[in-house]
């Protein structure tokens, strides 16, 4: 009785190389992509967010608008690496009244003393330039009085629409560019 026999060859060097991969982006290379990728998120969202200021003729004090820069002294820029949580913000007295609007209330300065006891105003310290531009200024002795609501411009929620809009897309990108860069 003839016994055939055979043998089949199998190159695992492919798959060595791909595990090699995997053991790589597992010991942080993916978790540091995601996190440039997160504070990218960050810098693009106070992009966004100063351009939507601009943009609804928010009463430019440069504070506010600075404010929304990474670095800034009045900005919120912080990250929890487990949970890759970026949280951007202002710490600006008066960010959330100019972006929601508010009742204006008298305000015990020596400016608005003129002010009967029941009208609401509020006074807003600053001085104005040349160009009639009033700039907010909180130690400033001189200002203006304000007598009615005023309007929120909303940039804020304006911003974080247009963000929605873009980061799914750009996710998706980065997450191929990503496999594309490890298994492609």
């Amino acid at each position: 009785e003839t016994v055939i026999m055979s043998s089949v060859q199998c190159d695992f060097s492919e798959f060595k190389e791909f595990f090699d991969k995997m053991e790589r982006a597992a010991k942080g290379d993916f978790r540091r992509e995601m996190e440039l990728f997160l504070m990218g998120i960050g810098e693009e969202f106070l992009r966004v967010l100063g351009e939507e200021i601009k943009r609804k003729k928010v009463m430019d004090t440069r504070n506010l608008l600075n404010s929304f820069h990474r670095g800034h002294e009045a900005n919120v820029w912080e990250i929890e690496e487990d949970g890759l949580v970026l949280e951007v913000g202002t710490n600006v007295e008066y960010a959330s009244y100019v972006n929601d609007g508010h009742w204006i209330v008298k305000h015990k300065r020596d400016e608005a003393s003129s002010l009967g006891d029941d009208e609401k105003a509020r006074f807003v310290p600053g001085t104005w330039d040349d160009d009639n531009k009033f700039t907010y200024d909180p130690n400033a002795k001189t200002g203006i009085v304000l007598r009615k609501w005023v309007k929120g411009a909303h940039y804020w929620e304006s911003a974080l629409r247009i963000m929605d809009k873009i980061f799914p897309q750009a996710l998706d990108r980065r997450m191929q560019e990503w496999l594309d860069k490890y298994f492609g």
